[in-house]
Parts: C-alpha cells; sequence; structure tokens
C-alpha cells in the first residue's frame, strides 16, 4: 500500500492483514520521517505476518517478544530483553535472519570480547556465555516455528564459559559472633536466623508471611520470592519448582519468630514480615561482620553455611537437596569438596578384595597338592 504525509511533515501507513484468527484487521502506523521509512517498515511487517525468514533479526525479534514474553517471569524477561537489546540487535539487528552465517556469529562473538562493562573492566566469561545462549535461543525459536533451516549460532559454539564464584561461608561457631552482634537490631537478627538455620534464598526470606508459619507443626512453607523490579515490588514463584517446599524447623527458631512477630503492632497474615531491601539486608551483613571479627562473605553465602553444616553433620545429597530446594544432583555438583573424600576407603576396600582373591587361589593350589 501507497505511503501518505501527514499534517506535521511525517509519513504514515494504513495496512489491511489477516490475523492468527482469519480475521480481516487493518493498523495505521504513523511518525515515519521519510517515505522510505515508511514502506521499509511496511515490508518488514508484512514478512513478519508471513512468517517469512527473510524479516531482519530485529523485526523477527518483536514476534519472538509477543511468543515468549507471556510464558517466563518478569524478572526473567527483563535479564533477557536487556542483554537482547543491549547485546545483540545492536550489531545483528539489520541483518536479515536467513542469511546470518556461523561466520557473523563468529565476528560478533569477537566484538562481544572486546567490550567493557560499567566498571571499565571486560565482560565476564559467564556473561559472555549467556549473551550467547540468549542469540541461540532466539534461532532455536526461529527453527521450531518459522522454518529457520539451522541455527549459525550453535554452528558457531558458545564463547565463554560458566563460572562459579568462590563458595565462602562461616562455620557455626562463626556465625554465632555475628549473630550475637546483629542482636542490637532485633529485624536484621531474626532475618539473619531464619537464613541461616534454614538455608533459604534471600528472595524467599524477603517474600515470607505470617501464614507461612506453623508453629504447631513447627514448618515453614516456601512458595514465593520478592524481586525489586524497575522500582516495584513484585512477588513471584520460587526459582525452580524444586523451591516449592515445606522446611522443619527447630524450636528455638519457632520461638524467635514469635518473638519477631510481636515486634509488629499489626501485622496481617498475608504482610511481609521483613520488609528490608536487599541492600539494607547486604549494609548490615557487612558492618556486623566486622563489629563481629569475621571474614566478610555474601548473604547467598550464608545458604552455602547451612548447606555446609548439614554435610559435617552426615546428612545426604537428596535430603539437603529437599530442604534447600536443589536436586541432589546439583547439590553432589555444586558442594562435592564438602562432602567427605571416600577414595582411600575405596582403595582399601578394593585392595582387600583383591587380597581375598589371591588367598583363595594360593589356598586351593595348596589344597591340591596335598
Amino acid at each position: 500500500m501507497p505511503a501518505y504525509k501527514d499534517k506535521n511533515g511525517t509519513w504514515y501507513l494504513m495496512i489491511r492483514y489477516t490475523d492468527w484468527r482469519g480475521e480481516k484487521k487493518q493498523k495505521c502506523q504513523r511518525g515515519f520521517e521519510t517515505k522510505r521509512d515508511a514502506l521499509a517498515w511496511e515490508a518488514q511487517f508484512k514478512l513478519k505476518k508471513r512468517a517469512d525468514i527473510d524479516m531482519t533479526l530485529e523485526s523477527f525479534y518483536s514476534l519472538y517478544k509477543e511468543d515468549i514474553k507471556p510464558r517466563l517471569k518478569e524478572n526473567t524477561w527483563i535479564t533477557k530483553e536487556s542483554i537482547i537489546e543491549g547485546k545483540i540487535l545492536p550489531y545483528l539487528g539489520q541483518r536479515k535472519l536467513s542469511e546470518i552465517t556461523a561466520k557473523d556469529i563468529v565476528d560478533w562473538q569477537n566484538t562481544i570480547m572486546q567490550l567493557q562493562g560499567k566498571d571499565g573492566k571486560p565482560l565476564s566469561p559467564t556473561f559472555m556465555k549467556s549473551i550467547h545462549a540468549q542469540l541461540s535461543a532466539m534461532f532455536n525459536h526461529a527453527i521450531r516455528y518459522y522454518q529457520l533451516p539451522v541455527n549459525p549460532a550453535r554452528v558457531a559454539g558458545s564463547f565463554g564459559k560458566e563460572e562459579f564464584r568462590e563458595m565462602n561461608f562461616w562455620t557455626k561457631e562463626e556465625y554465632l559472633k555475628f549473630a550475637d552482634v546483629m542482636m542490637e537490631k532485633p529485624i536484621y537478627y531474626y532475618a539473619f536466623e531464619v537464613l541461616y538455620w534454614t538455608g533459604i534464598r534471600e528472595g524467599e526470606l524477603l517474600a515470607l508471611t505470617p501464614k507461612d508459619f506453623d508453629f504447631e507443626k513447627k514448618t515453614l512453607r516456601i512458595n514465593k520470592s520478592y524481586q525489586r523490579l524497575q522500582g516495584r515490588d513484585v512477588i513471584t514463584t520460587p526459582k525452580t519448582d524444586a523451591g516449592v517446599r515445606l522446611i522443619a524447623i527447630p524450636d528455638f527458631l519457632c520461638e524467635e519468630m514469635k518473638d519477631c512477630l510481636k515486634l509488629y503492632y499489626d501485622i496481617q497474615t498475608s504482610d511481609r514480615i521483613f520488609p528490608m531491601t536487599k541492600y539494607g539486608l547486604a549494609h548490615n551483613m557487612e558492618t556486623g561482620s566486622k563489629a563481629a571479627g569475621v571474614k566478610r562473605i555474601r548473604i547467598h553465602d550464608l545458604r552455602h553455611s547451612h548447606v555446609s553444616l548439614l554435610i559435617n553433620q552426615g546428612f545426604s545429597a537428596f535430603e539437603i537437596g529437599k530442604r534447600v530446594g536443589h536436586s541432589s544432583e546439583k547439590v553432589t555438583y555444586r558442594y562435592a569438596h564438602l562432602f567427605p573424600n571416600k577414595q582411600t576407603d575405596m582403595a582399601q576396600f578394593l585392595e582387600g578384595q583383591r587380597m581375598q582373591t589371591i588367598e583363595k587361589k594360593q589356598n586351593d593350589s595348596i589344597n591340591q597338592d596335598a
């Protein structure tokens, strides 16, 4: 269809098309600086409606967004959107989806490897791996639903690698020194008590409400997580399906949480018990660590501290995983170095088995000679 000049000097289009229901639709798009811009937009719009892989990657992204965003948690989409719009579209957005090759991906990777973060340092290998994963996910979606024949990102291969931060944790003695100092700030004291003695995640702590505690059964229900997204408080489901769980809690923690709830004048069953920020938690942990004379660790390291405590008491990866919301495989992989090393015991067992076989042969030989 032709483009028309608007009264303000810009250009606009009137487009008729058939939607996915088979219904006839009309769309008016305004604000183009030139007629060429308007007609180029119209061409891309028609390609998208036909799901034609000759559309640009930027045009495909709008389809991808329509398909994927409703299926993801808000915080997950925000992360994906930031990577795609910041690290992918500025470099590959104007290329046709069907014409992007593995060599193009390698060239793009080399460019990304030269970028620096806000701190002036190169992007971390973990972040680069995440960037590539987002691009590959877009191509996989195009293969599955839009007849793209091959994923050039997969052919090119990933770059970067997953890095695990150094795992720090407190011993029970170190935590108790810290807890003594935090008693001067009761609400933060109770927050850290829950984190250390249950091993729940920071977001799970900040989402807790009075109704999540059953003091008669001595349990804590975890079924939600708190996020601060774009200036809003957002409650989501836990990080993983295994995150929905029921945790048994010790008697002393039940009594402490009863005391914690008494700090509030009129708290409702659905109110957040710890209406603090993640920054507030981190700041108090930093100052409390310094005052207690213990090494500084992250909030998440309290979760590692809880797991370490349970491993030292002989609990299995399966039992620990059920408590902290991980699969037993992930607990084994993530905390393998903390489990008792049985290699020496295994070697001694095998030595014994072999010696038994040798002795049996020797005895059989002696009996035959006799």
